[in-house]
């Protein structure tokens, strides 16, 4: 499936240190779908460590795509645990880049955080301190998907630690999960971002109010 003519435009785009097949995301999952029917998901241990090995070790980044889309099997919904935060941690820090972080924290991390509320909570609450700053954005971005049952407390604790931060891909997340949530509730985002004012850099504000009339 490989396209050399769009691998290095690719590569170039995401400035990814392993370089590209110059297969399109539709075309991967596609690809993906009958090779991955064909492996036997027994446990979540096989599960795992077919995720891993496929992740740890990828010589192209569609590779590593292919690992996270494994990861979303439907057959391992079972299979998303508190135990496999692990492997989702790896993912985030040693991919270090909005491409993989995204899909993880919303499709990975989120669904855990729905499962397993009171530990997750306290998990998200840790990372939004720490010094990785794709953990950090992983904390910010888990709601994404949760409309109505958006915990904002646990939102507004997740990026407050990094509501000053000169960081772009900070700043991006904390107004994208803002304008998310602004579907949901457009006047709570309009009262945050009016009380935060001062501290919340333009591109965040822009973001978090861009489909608020």
């Amino acid at each position: 499936m490989a396209d050399p003519r769009k691998a290095s435009a690719m590569r170039a785009y995401m400035k990814s240190s392993l370089p590209y097949h110059g297969v399109p995301t539709p075309l991967l999952e596609k690809t993906c779908k009958p090779l991955f029917g064909d492996l036997d998901l027994q446990n979540a241990d096989v599960w795992r460590d077919q995720v891993l090995e496929l992740w740890r070790g990828a010589k192209y980044r569609e590779e590593q795509y292919a690992a996270i889309l494994l990861s979303g099997d439907r057959r391992a919904a079972a299979f998303q645990t508190l135990e496999m935060m692990p492997m989702y941690e790896e993912i985030i820090v040693n991919g270090a880049w909005w491409d993989y972080v995204d899909v993880v924290a919303s499709r990975r991390v989120g669904p855990i955080l729905a499962r397993y509320p009171a530990p997750m909570k306290k998990m998200m609450r840790t990372w939004s301190k720490c010094d990785d700053l794709w953990k950090r954005r992983t904390s910010i971005l888990c709601q994404l998907g949760f409309k109505k049952e958006t915990d904002l407390d646990l939102l507004y604790a997740c990026i407050e630690p990094s509501i000053d931060s000169p960081e772009f891909f900070l700043r991006k997340a904390i107004g994208w999960a803002l304008r998310q949530y602004a579907w949901t509730d457009p006047g709570e985002v309009k009262r945050y971002v009016r009380r935060n004012e001062a501290r919340l850099s333009g591109l965040t504000k822009r973001e978090a109010l861009k489909n608020i009339s």
